[in-house]
């Protein structure tokens, strides 16, 4: 196993530049740009969440969500409100545009879920999320700058 090409990186940056590939492609028309669907899905599931939020949550750093919102929101899927509460923060609202590909762009999602698990069994897939699940929380919990994001 000390073979370069059988590394874990390896095969779950290929699964990602490949996601991001295929994904990117079938939304291309709605000009939402690589990185950006994942703010919608996450708005899709939860409106109204703070930027801080969607930070947390995504495990992705504060300035790169606030581009990809800023992004969203000049093309029309997003709405950014000061929150009432912290003048300095934001909540953000899907617009009535992002709600009308709301399905498409889960569509294309579980398109991809569906590439990626061609061939596996339930088991296979609940044990491969699992797996990935397990080694993603080891690698939040080794990055001290995600910690900063998510006590600040």
């Amino acid at each position: 196993m000390n073979d370069p090409k059988y590394t874990i990186s390896r095969w779950v940056s290929l699964l990602y530049r490949y996601g991001q590939m295929y994904i990117g492609d079938r939304l291309k028309h709605l000009d939402i740009g690589p990185g950006q669907h994942i703010f919608l899905n996450a708005l899709y599931k939860e409106d109204g969440l703070s930027q801080e939020e969607l930070s947390g949550y995504l495990k992705i750093d504060k300035g790169t969500t606030a581009k990809a919102l800023k992004k969203l929101e000049e093309q029309g899927y997003v709405l950014r409100q000061v929150r009432d509460e912290d003048k300095r923060s934001y909540r953000v609202f899907l617009t009535d545009k992002a709600l009308m590909i709301r399905e498409e762009v889960r569509s294309v999602l579980a398109d991809w879920r569906g590439i990626i698990y061609e061939g596996l069994t339930e088991e296979e897939q609940r044990m491969a999320l699992g797996i990935l699940e397990k080694m993603g929380t080891n690698a939040a919990r080794w990055n001290p700058a995600q910690d900063k994001n998510n006590n600040e």
